[in-house]
């Protein structure tokens, strides 16, 4: 958890008044806004422009990067001209153990499924359209399918070498692992911009009659488009923050939408053939991620907490769930007849 004495000293300190321009003593008044599992945000307003600004705090890297703070203002940086994501405005990658964040705060409400499909698609489009800075400094997978495939294997393992496993839930996510493994992992088929790879509804900022936009940037690469959408399509996505399972006309609206969004502009040509094996890996993903979680959470030490995330990891981690998935993303073809 973040030392609250040690986080008031800091934003006292002339490490985050200078760069705000204010002078030693000026009072700031924090208030929650919001966590992750890896990340806790404050929000504030500027004393002399008003401006209401956030605070964000790491309290690890789920990366396993040693300038984890660093990495997402760059990207924050590379995004800032789709006009879609928050402005950064200075990071501190040493002051605190896991360094501090601050940009613009964005208004906005969480996504909604049944309302606000082509919205999202709107957003992904544009932020797939940008070009790639020559200096971006992401990360970028040779083979973003067996990169994935691999975090699972990691994580998984720390599930299924625990003494307090379910059985049934660890005979299911090895039949899963087992299957998806051979599948045609290797190498990459669509063209590489910069991507989200964390798209849960809440990360959405959704705007009716106003620009609408995509926050926490914890977790970006260079990758094909398509892992970016077969994680906003997925059942361990939209069922993360909602109770939500896209069927395939939903899925079928916001492809269309997306497709729409990006012509002209970007190759999209790729997607049948590589959205159903990330969408497949993806679904992996979120279960193994599941899995390693429930673990962390069972034993002492973890900095942050959650009950209603606790609640959404045992769900995933049913029989019930888990046979979901394996009968409906790995056993058949999801988007067959779907994609446009």
């Amino acid at each position: 958890m973040i030392d609250q004495s040690a986080l008031r000293a800091y934003v006292h300190s002339s490490d985050f008044l200078t760069p705000l321009r204010l002078p030693a003593g000026t009072e700031l008044a924090l208030s929650p806004l919001g966590q992750g599992e890896y990340n806790i945000n404050y929000s504030f307003l500027h004393p002399e422009t008003g401006q209401r600004l956030v605070l964000r705090l790491n309290t690890g890297s789920q990366m396993h990067l040693d300038r984890q703070i660093e990495y997402e203002f760059s990207a924050l940086q590379a995004l800032l001209p789709s006009g879609r994501t928050p402005r950064p405005l200075f990071c501190d990658g040493s002051s605190l153990p896991w360094g501090a964040l601050v940009m613009e705060w964005l208004p906005g409400r969480s996504l909604r499924y049944e309302t606000d499909l082509e919205a999202a698609a709107e957003i992904l489009s544009d932020i797939h359209a940008l070009p790639v800075p020559p200096d971006c400094a992401l990360l970028s997978p040779g083979s973003p399918a067996r990169s994935i495939y691999g975090e699972c294997l990691a994580m998984a393992e720390r599930y299924l070498t625990w003494d307090r496993a379910d059985l049934a839930a660890a005979r299911l996510l090895e039949t899963l692992i087992r299957e998806i493994g051979c599948l045609p992992l290797e190498g990459g088929g669509g063209p590489r911009c910069m991507v989200n790879t964390e798209l849960n509804s809440g990360n959405f900022l959704i705007n009716e009659g106003a620009r609408s936009y995509l926050v926490d940037w914890e977790k970006p690469l260079l990758s094909e488009a398509a892992q970016d959408l077969a994680h906003f399509l997925a059942p361990t996505t939209t069922f993360w923050k909602t109770d939500d399972i896209l069927d395939q006309e939903a899925v079928g609206r916001f492809l269309r939408a997306y497709r729409r969004a990006a012509a002209g502009r970007f190759d999209t040509g790729t997607l049948t053939q590589r959205l159903p094996l990330f969408l497949t890996v993806t679904c992996l993903r979120g279960v193994s991620w599941c899995a390693m979680a429930l673990r962390e959470y069972e034993e002492p030490g973890r900095a942050l907490t959650n009950p209603d995330t606790l609640r959404k990891i045992r769900a995933y981690l049913s029989e019930d769930f888990l046979r979901h998935i394996l009968e409906n993303y790995v056993h058949r073809d999801f988007l067959q007849g779907v994609m446009p």
